[in-house]
């Protein structure tokens, strides 16, 4: 209870196929393997199943163990193929790696450069097929950026990052309103959710980086297929993301915070106004813009992550203090939201999925505006249905 490697040149070459593959569609490449490998966002989605069977109305949660206790200020959470985690402190900068058996962390390194203030600082981090590059987004003194790092674990605790190389720069920063989230998606392609920093008006800017979803290629391009050839602008009209998993069919799936009525869950498509500042929730029959698939008052939400696992969408709520399940046939709800772990573990950040079935969980008691009991704070793994 909480409360009464190898080198650079090989990574670059990984790369290189990683965009080879993806140019071949706009909305997706093939498949790289049989088997899924994990990202920052969840595993990366399997190929469709012939007949996908609508997720059930009800739903299940059991905490099966907490795997790590005492972590400050955990943001980002990346699993590696073997197991283990990596998670990022968003007001020291380090990265660290988590046991997923014991529970040891070992110190990776610190992120140079990070600027902590208010909502932001180290935040998403992103692991691609290769394992030896780990990507960050993160706040600086001037703006936010994405940058890559070469990892190496044989090196010693807190040696084990390379010199950052930014992949991409220039995405505006606040003290609110930094997004943070990226994650390498089906087609081997880098998407990131951002913030307009509390400038409404870069919402609606397809110049600008803030309030938008951004997809590029590993080494930052615009990818073919983009609504427009010289831009990783991928959609627009967002307020704050923080959310992005793909679900089977390779859809993706975002949440974001509202202002001070709605809070989001969206189906992703290429080149759509998802309405904000003109539209807080939906807006039904406004031709525009596209409206949520599901909205929660932002006492009952303000959502962060989000992890598609056994047919439902799982929303990780800061404010809430709840998770909320959404089951789905196809792109749409079935049933009502369900609400699970509600006010037992305090503001939670990040939610991604295991490859088997379940779901890490990251809790946001230490960031400044919860109330950190003695274990605080912690990754959970969850069994789901």
């Amino acid at each position: 209870m909480r409360r009464p490697a190898v080198t650079v040149s090989t990574a670059l070459a990984a790369a290189a196929l990683l965009l080879a593959a993806g140019c071949s569609s706009g909305g997706g490449g093939p498949e790289k393997s049989a088997s899924p490998s994990p990202t920052s966002g969840g595993s990366r989605s399997a190929a469709p199943s012939a007949s996908s069977s609508p997720a059930p109305a009800k739903g299940s949660v059991k905490v099966a163990e907490t795997v790590a206790e005492n972590l400050d200020s955990p943001w980002g959470l990346a699993p590696l193929p073997g197991g283990d985690l990596l998670v990022s402190s968003r007001d020291t900068g380090k990265i660290l790696r988590v046991d997923a058996d014991s529970g040891k962390k070992t110190e990776l390194g610190t992120v140079p450069g990070v600027a902590a203030a208010g909502e932001g600082g180290l935040l998403g981090i992103a692991v691609p097929e290769d394992e030896e590059m780990v990507y960050a987004y993160f706040t600086t003194a001037s703006d936010n950026r994405i940058v890559r790092m070469l990892y190496s674990a044989d090196k010693p605790q807190g040696s084990q990052l390379g010199a950052p190389d930014t992949v991409l720069k220039g995405i505006p920063k606040g003290i609110t309103h930094n997004g943070g989230r990226i994650a390498f998606g089906p087609d081997g392609m880098l998407y990131a959710g951002t913030g307009e920093g509390g400038r409404e008006d870069l919402s609606q800017d397809r110049d600008s980086l803030g309030g938008k979803i951004l997809r590029m290629t590993p080494d930052g391009e615009p990818v073919h297929g983009n609504p427009e050839a010289d831009s990783v602008v991928h959609s627009f009209g967002h307020r704050n993301v923080q959310g992005l998993d793909w679900d089977k069919d390779k859809r993706l799936w975002a949440a974001e915070f509202g202002q001070d009525t709605w809070d989001e869950l969206n189906r992703i498509e290429p080149g759509k106004n998802y309405g904000w500042p003109e539209v807080e929730g939906r807006e039904d029959g406004d031709e525009r813009f596209v409206d949520p698939v599901e909205q929660w008052t932002t006492e009952e939400a303000s959502p962060s992550g989000i992890a598609l696992a056994e047919g439902s969408v799982w929303m990780a709520s800061l404010r809430g203090e709840r998770l909320w399940r959404i089951p789905l046939d196809g792109t749409e709800p079935v049933a009502e939201p369900q609400a699970f772990l509600e006010g037992k573990y305090g503001r939670l950040r990040t939610v991604v999925a295991t490859g088997d079935g379940g779901l890490w969980l990251v809790t946001s008691e230490t960031d400044g505006r919860g109330s950190p009991g003695g274990a605080d704070d912690r990754i959970l793994r969850l069994e789901v249905s």
